[in-house]
């Protein structure tokens, strides 16, 4: 098959051990980004599949419309919102989708993230390789409350790590996840009000989906404390458009840890929390780990060579093979 690798950014999928699994297919790898849809279009005529990294590129309708040769699209995770699934089923294109990764990956990048912030590490890199010597006074996590919301397979290793920490846990779930929570050991939020008052770090692992998009709040942000740290490696649009860099503008939450973002990448320093003292940026590598590229990339090449070989696997939409060549055609 004529397959299309989009979105490379680090330039490392040849470099993975799966990558030779691929070897009997025409390989096209993309490390540019191109957001427009004719561009990108006229990019992908060629080819039969497209092989996605998580939501990096995404695939609406007016894209699916104009690429004639397209059979299958295979996305790393089990994340689709970004791809048009009734318009790739109505065109006969099958979209396969397989979970992978590694949820410590993501865990250990909160934990970077929140060290890295409290105790001000990346200031005083910056400083002691300009000849300054100690600026800051740091914060410990002991005694301090961490919470956590969204308890699910990242969120409770997120948990759990801070409880080591020797932090007192409280975490905001779904409804019907507090004995859950409680039975892991942790406190569950008695309210949404007293969760985001009492944080001392706020660490967000809800999924993304029509339910959460924009569920935390310009008022949940008011609510919480002067020097207060608010984490989110999970995704940008789970708060409220520009919500986050309101509230940090007038100090509650005081400080921000922040991996991902509404329009990624972030290219040429685009963005305004890059420009505050306040917030710690990185660009979206919480899941950017050897190990975690090499179970999504496995999962995923998977899906292509059991579609290749007649044998699909992780089909989200397997109506789409019942789809004519006639009817695959049609606009």
């Amino acid at each position: 098959m004529k397959i299309a690798v989009l979105d490379d950014y680090p330039k490392v999928f040849r470099t993975l051990d799966c990558y030779p699994r691929l070897a009997e297919h025409d390989v096209t790898v993309f490390h540019d980004v191109e957001k427009d849809v004719a561009r990108l279009a006229q990019r992908l005529q060629a080819f039969e599949a497209i092989l996605l990294t998580q939501g990096r590129s995404p695939l609406p309708g007016a894209l699916i419309e104009q690429l004639p040769n397209l059979k299958l699209v295979v996305q790393t995770g089990d994340h689709v919102e970004h791809i048009d699934v009734d318009a790739c089923t109505r065109r006969g294109i099958a979209i396969a989708a397989g979970r992978g990764g590694l949820p410590p990956a993501t865990v250990e990048l909160t934990w970077g993230l929140i060290l890295a912030s409290m105790r001000y590490i990346p200031r005083e890199v910056d400083n002691l390789k300009r000849g300054i010597w100690q600026t800051t006074l740091g914060n410990g996590l002991n005694g301090k409350t961490l919470g956590v919301y969204g308890p699910g397979r990242i969120g409770m290793r997120v948990a759990q790590i801070g409880a080591a920490f020797g932090m007192k846990v409280v975490c905001l779930g779904r409804e019907g996840t507090a004995a859950r929570i409680v039975a892991a050991g942790f406190e569950a939020a008695p309210d949404r009000r007293t969760f985001f008052e009492n944080a001392d770090v706020l660490s967000l692992h809800v999924p993304l989906d029509g339910t959460t998009r924009g569920i935390v709040t310009a008022a949940d942000l008011a609510r919480m404390k002067p020097d207060a740290l608010l984490v989110n490696t999970a995704r940008a649009a789970l708060i409220e458009p520009g919500a986050l860099v309101a509230a940090l503008q007038r100090g509650h939450p005081g400080f921000a840890a922040v991996d991902v973002y509404e329009d990624e990448p972030v290219l040429h320093g685009a963005h305004p929390l890059l420009d505050m003292p306040n917030v710690l940026c990185t660009p979206h590598l919480g899941y950017v780990e050897k190990a975690a590229y090499e179970s999504y990339f496995s999962i995923a090449i998977d899906g292509v060579l059991g579609f290749a070989a007649g044998r699909p696997v992780n089909l989200l939409n397997p109506q789409a093979l019942s789809k004519t060549t006639s009817e695959r055609r049609q606009p």
